[in-house]
């Protein structure tokens, strides 16, 4: 696989006006810090979650800030179909005329625990959320991201990319995440000029979080604000994303 590279916390902040942003899991700790983020360096931004009271607190804080309203698309990804996808497509292209960036921030933790005491509905669920969902997604859109020459941001995890005991499906499915975002990346050409990257994260404050280190204290972790600073700059059009890049966050 290649090589990691190092991305890091910055208090400046790249111009994002005009453009078009798909934040999945937008309602969770890193997607709402990242939507805040975007919306202030003049992102249009749409927010899926299925999540709907985190959706309208997020929609809040941005338009308390003074920032354009974001779109809501309440979504649970779970239960979503390859005809559900295809209908968030239509609407994208309908309502704003396509898409520039899509960010994979949902996930599923699954649950901690070794492989042989696994339950295999909670594998199933996991892997469908953060794997499944996100190709269909991905697909869906691609369309509408080749008319822009768009980008696919995929969030991974330090357990997608060296294997950790008792990560279980969450760590499976970061491994193909991973394997997903290569795929794509390696298919890109004049007549598929999109392009992708994942980003591990590191450590930082989040549900997520507390649920797989459940002794450790809240304050512990770095902010998601740290991680979503970082992950802004690979949204700059201003900047060509390097295809198929795995990035690290560092120096948090």
């Amino acid at each position: 696989m290649n090589e990691l590279l190092s991305i890091q916390a910055t208090d400046s902040q790249p111009s994002l006006s005009g453009q078009r942003i798909l934040i999945t899991g937008a309602g969770g700790s890193l997607g709402a810090a990242l939507a805040e983020a975007a919306a202030s360096a003049g992102a249009e931004l749409v927010l899926l979650d299925r999540d709907v009271k985190a959706l309208e607190a997020l929609h809040d804080r941005i338009e308390e800030a003074g920032q354009p309203q974001p779109a809501l698309y309440p979504l649970d990804l779970m239960g979503a179909s390859p005809d559900d996808m295809a209908t968030l497509a239509e609407r994208l292209q309908a309502s704003i005329g396509g898409l520039d960036t899509l960010v994979h921030a949902a996930a599923d933790i699954g649950e901690p625990a070794p492989l042989n005491l696994y339950e295999p509905e909670a594998w199933l669920k996991c892997l469908h959320v953060n794997v499944n969902a996100a190709f269909l997604l991905t697909q869906a859109l691609l369309p509408v991201l080749r008319q822009s020459e768009g980008r696919v941001v995929f969030i991974s995890d330090r357990c997608g990319r060296e294997g950790q005991a008792a990560m279980g499906a969450y760590g499976v499915s970061k491994w193909a995440v991973e394997g997903l975002m290569a795929t794509l990346a390696a298919e890109h050409s004049t007549n598929n000029p999109v392009t992708c990257c994942s980003v591990d994260p590191g450590p930082m404050q989040s549900r997520l979080r507390r649920q797989l280190f459940a002794g450790e204290m809240a304050d512990e972790a770095p902010s998601a604000q740290i991680s979503a600073s970082a992950i802004l700059g690979l949204l700059d059009p201003a900047h060509p994303l390097n295809n198929g890049a795995r990035y690290q966050l560092t120096g948090a």
